[in-house]
């Protein structure tokens, strides 16, 4: 990892923590960063950490945004995904990168919306990290107000749940109540590996209709 007076770089897999960042400061090194970037930021007290995921990261987030994606249209609830925005807050003095995002609940609030201010705007509803379970993190997504916090690492998916301004961890999800939706996603996830990312988002399709099917005819045989 380097840091120099006019750029910075963090090798794939690696984190730099820089102390006593000033809000002024973290935002000359986003600028510096720049927008097309693989490196991702969280900020927290005057505390920057910017970490560069390694690539194979990025199968495991696609996949579960795929998924998600998948299940709120079979669910026919409109929804806005915002991938790793930039969510920021100064007065707070937080600011996170997710993997993904989703608006769900508050969706229409920023529907027409370029830009995601979190001193005026709501936050995402669900926000997922992939291979990150830091203290630092959670604290970010719990002070900004992210209803649900999904965690994948080492093939576990943990669903975090809001309550009273901490997380608790929690079996079922407040967002999807209908389903075991940690073990539907896993089950999706190994199919992918098996029979191929086309054929898995068919067949959770599906497993998700059924769901749906017998929930509204809880009488048929």
């Amino acid at each position: 990892m380097q840091l120099q007076s006019t750029s910075l770089s963090v090798d794939p897999g690696q984190t730099l923590q820089l102390q006593n960042v000033s809000w002024r400061a973290f935002e000359d090194i986003l600028n510096r960063l720049g927008e097309r970037r693989s490196a991702r930021i969280a900020y927290y007290d005057g505390m920057l950490e910017i970490m560069t995921p390694l690539p194979d990261r990025e199968r495991s987030k696609e996949n579960i945004g795929d998924l998600i994606k998948a299940l709120l249209e079979e669910m026919d609830i409109e929804f806005c995904t915002l991938g790793s925005t930039t969510f920021k807050n100064e007065p707070m003095a937080r600011a996170i990168e997710p993997d993904n995002c989703f608006y769900i609940e508050n969706e229409a609030a920023v529907r027409s919306k370029d830009r995601i201010d979190l001193s005026v705007d709501p936050p995402p509803d669900l926000a997922l990290e992939i291979d990150i379970t830091s203290r630092t993190y959670t604290q970010i997504y719990a002070t900004l107000g992210v209803r649900e916090l999904w965690q994948f690492a080492r093939g576990n998916l943990q669903i975090l749940r809001l309550q009273q301004g901490k997380y608790i961890e929690s079996a079922t999800s407040g967002i999807f109540p209908d389903f075991s939706i940690a073990a539907l996603i896993l089950d999706a996830l190994s199919n992918c590996k098996s029979i191929g990312r086309n054929r898995a988002i068919r067949k959770f399709r599906d497993r998700v209709r059924e769901i749906q099917d017998d929930r509204s005819n809880p009488n048929k045989l």
